[in-house]
């Protein structure tokens, strides 16, 4: 089954938290890790279509990720474009257990509202007018808390090369690998980046993360492609650690 628009533009912004939180935290490590605020330019066939806030915040072992977006142009057209989304999640001992996960507004169509039972081990809720309940272990994980799941894989000396994401009452597996560096401009100045890509098992969609080394290794740019066909771009206009 194909992802709906409405689940791979909330995947868009999705990918930038991904890559902002799981490469700063790889370079400061985890007592390190702050709060951020970033903001990036969504560019579809060269026009600017939205403008998304993301925000990491936590309090003690509990992390909050939420991002807002804003359509601008053609953007203000579309339908579900980069919905809101708040994810929950604690860093335990041997990883990351997502608490909560909400995305979208009040069509039931369009939004996701999942819940973690810990004590009971399941996964429970609503995606896109999907009723879930799947068996719940450590490796699953949402579209927001899977950035710390990945965070957690690095700071313990592993590489990351596979993670799961939740698809309507289903789970996904995606892979993940480096790729080659490059320096981009960007508001911030010129910046070494080091590129790494994401790809969901046998789908034509690729993703790949521009990297900072030397700004935490927080994203300057991601970009979705379908073969050589560009799907959408975001890149960096601000940011605040």
């Amino acid at each position: 089954m194909q992802p709906t628009p409405e689940t791979r533009r909330r995947r868009a912004a999705c990918a930038i938290a991904v890559g902002a939180t799981l490469w700063s935290a790889a370079a400061a490590g985890a007592d390190e890790l702050k709060p951020y605020q970033a903001t990036y330019r969504g560019i579809w066939h060269g026009m600017t279509v939205a403008v998304s806030d993301l925000r990491l915040e936590n309090s003690g072992d509990t992390w909050t990720y939420s991002s807002k977006s804003e359509g601008r142009g053609l953007g203000r057209l579309a339908s579900g474009l980069s919905p809101d989304q708040t994810s929950v999640a604690k860093v335990v001992g041997d990883g990351i257990q997502p608490q909560s996960y909400r995305s979208g507004g009040g069509d039931a169509r369009h939004s996701i509202d999942l819940k973690y039972d810990w004590q009971t081990k399941r996964l429970t809720g609503n995606y896109e007018g999907t009723k879930v309940d799947l068996p719940l272990t450590p490796a699953v994980q949402d579209d927001g808390s899977v950035q710390l799941a990945l965070m957690s894989e690095l700071l313990a000396g592993k590489t990351p090369d596979k993670f799961q994401l939740i698809d309507k009452n289903s789970v996904r597996e995606y892979q993940f690998t480096r790729e080659g560096e490059a320096t981009l401009k960007t508001p911030l100045g010129d910046v070494p980046t080091v590129i790494y890509r994401a790809q969901k098992k046998y789908s034509p969609r690729t993703t790949r993360f521009w990297c900072a080394p030397g700004k935490g290794f927080i994203p300057m740019k991601v970009e979705q492609t379908k073969g050589d066909d560009v799907q959408w771009t975001l890149q960096i206009e601000s940011l605040k650690r």
